[in-house]
């Protein structure tokens, strides 16, 4: 069975939080891929920026849903997650718009287990570790062309 390290992109592009985001546009659009994983200053992993999240700058505000009973606002919507959609859509660097919440494969993850994650969880950009260490990334183009190439 196929592994993720059959299947990764070994030359990794990555980003550091302090990149622009007008940099990060460039670097997507340029290398045609829809995601890179974000290093910190000890060149380890902490999260992955996408396309969405690019794309996210650029949506309508949504405004909770509050109620009034007696002169009190109730929220019938989490306020804070307004709070982080202004911050995400005012972002002039990586860090404002990033995802720390970082799934990571290591070489060995079955092509099932990682389709299955994607999917599942909407993933468009795993990274693939050997121990903490960054050695490649699968993008879904990465399982549609070996798909496409009848493995």
């Amino acid at each position: 069975m196929l592994t993720a390290k059959d299947l990764m992109s070994k030359n990794v592009i990555t980003v550091t939080i302090d990149t622009p985001v007008q940099e990060l546009a460039t670097i997507l659009s340029s290398h045609k891929i829809s995601g890179v994983p974000v290093l910190d200053d000890n060149n380890e992993v902490i999260g992955v920026v996408t396309e969405s999240d690019l794309i996210d700058q650029n949506k309508k505000v949504h405004i909770p849903t509050v109620m009034s009973i007696l002169d009190s606002f109730i929220f019938l919507e989490s306020p804070g997650k307004m709070e982080k959609e202004l911050k995400k859509m005012s972002g002039t660097q990586v860090k404002d718009i990033f995802s720390p919440e970082l799934i990571t494969i290591q070489e060995t993850t079955p092509l099932d287990e990682l389709a299955t994650l994607m999917a599942e969880k909407n993933i468009h950009t795993l990274p693939v570790l050997s121990g903490k260490k960054l050695v490649g990334v699968i993008g879904k183009a990465d399982i549609i062309r070996t798909i496409a190439q009848g493995n």
